[in-house]
């Protein structure tokens, strides 16, 4: 088994060849089709977290070097445990988000929130390579007819922005939605909100070859927000803010303009990783009765339910270009400098 792999934290990933894992109980052997390569794979290279301040999370206790990410797997049913509900030669993609199985948080069906989690690509190895294992086949979905490429993507950014928009629906149904960061992530929100609810929807970048994207892909405007202007653009559009608006890009500016541009009683969901702190004013939480809030991927149960939404037709494809897995390390480059509109999947 090939895989590519972080030998030293920051700098390029190594080759790896390795036993081929053999499947046990209840596992099973995914070959990998495609691996899409996510932003939050650049913050595990680097090791770390930007908690603002100064202050970082460091992920190398997470797990041991030489460690193989990658969390947007799909690929085909290559082994099977004795135990395995998969059959070999199915077309999957891999739910990566995987709990202990036993704590009350798991037990309540938030395996993606469990204390002791075993992500593939973040805790267990995962889809930089020819070949993984995962632990169970209740965490495997067909692809069905959609390009296996795309398939992966639904497994990173494709649930965590199902999940975030699930938060804000009530809010943004027949009103006005905000995502700001129209990255994978954010273009993928806005593939996945078009086919969710009917709202209007308002993408904020600062990069004006990924608004282009965002209006091609059917929002309804498209904005700068380093521009000075932007939030008071936003007032008059909507007639006062936004009722609901989702952060994929999670930076201190980036929070600090989503909570400026809610309406009375608005919602901001930060989902992106990006890293940092912000100062906000405390008052106008409650003299606008706002609520921020988190959101971390999504349940299996939402998986499925994404997937049953995919397969009706009605979410339009995220852009996705693959590349062989030898170029990991340089689409991790590319990512980090924001050189990258939609997703790139490598391909073994």
């Amino acid at each position: 088994m090939k895989s590519y792999c972080i030998s030293a934290y920051g700098q390029p990933l190594v080759e790896h060849d390795d036993d081929m894992p053999v499947p046990s109980g209840a596992e099973v052997l995914i070959e990998v089709v495609g691996c899409g390569v996510c932003h939050s794979d650049v913050h595990i290279w680097e090791g770390f977290f930007d908690m603002g301040g100064g202050r970082k999370a460091d992920m190398s206790r997470a797990h041991q070097l030489p460690f193989t990410m990658g969390h947007e797997i799909a690929g085909t049913v290559s082994a099977v445990g004795e135990s395995a509900t998969a059959a070999i030669g199915d077309t999957v993609v891999v739910y990566p988000w995987i709990g202990c199985g036993e704590c009350d948080v798991c037990q309540a069906g938030d395996e993606n929130l469990c204390l002791v989690p075993r992500n593939l690509g973040v805790h267990r190895p995962g889809g930089y390579a020819t070949h993984v294992l995962v632990p169970d086949g209740c965490y495997l979905f067909p692809v069905g007819d959609i390009p296996v490429a795309l398939a992966a993507t639904y497994a990173c950014s494709g649930i965590t922005a199902y999940g975030a928009l699930k938060k804000l629906r009530a809010k943004a149904e027949g009103k006005q939605l905000l995502i700001i960061g129209a990255g994978g992530v954010g273009l993928a929100g806005l593939m996945i909100a078009q086919a969710m609810m009917d709202t209007e929807i308002i993408v904020a970048d600062i990069d004006p070859v990924k608004r282009a994207a965002a209006l091609d892909a059917g929002a309804a405007h498209a904005i700068d927000p380093a521009d000075k202007e932007s939030r008071k653009g936003i007032v008059k559009l909507t007639g006062g803010g936004v009722p609901a608006a989702v952060d994929f890009v999670g930076a201190d500016k980036s929070v600090a303009f989503g909570f400026g541009a809610l309406a009375t009683a608005g919602q901001l969901v930060v989902v992106g990783l990006f890293g940092g702190a912000v100062e906000l004013s405390v008052p106008m939480f409650p003299l606008k009765s706002l609520t921020i809030m988190g959101s971390y991927v999504g349940t299996l149960e939402e998986m499925g339910e994404l997937m049953d939404l995919v397969a009706t037709g009605r979410v339009k494809p995220l852009p996705v270009a693959t590349r062989p897995l030898s170029e990991a390390a340089a689409t991790l480059a590319d990512l980090a400098a924001g050189k990258i509109v939609g997703r790139i999947v490598l391909a073994p």
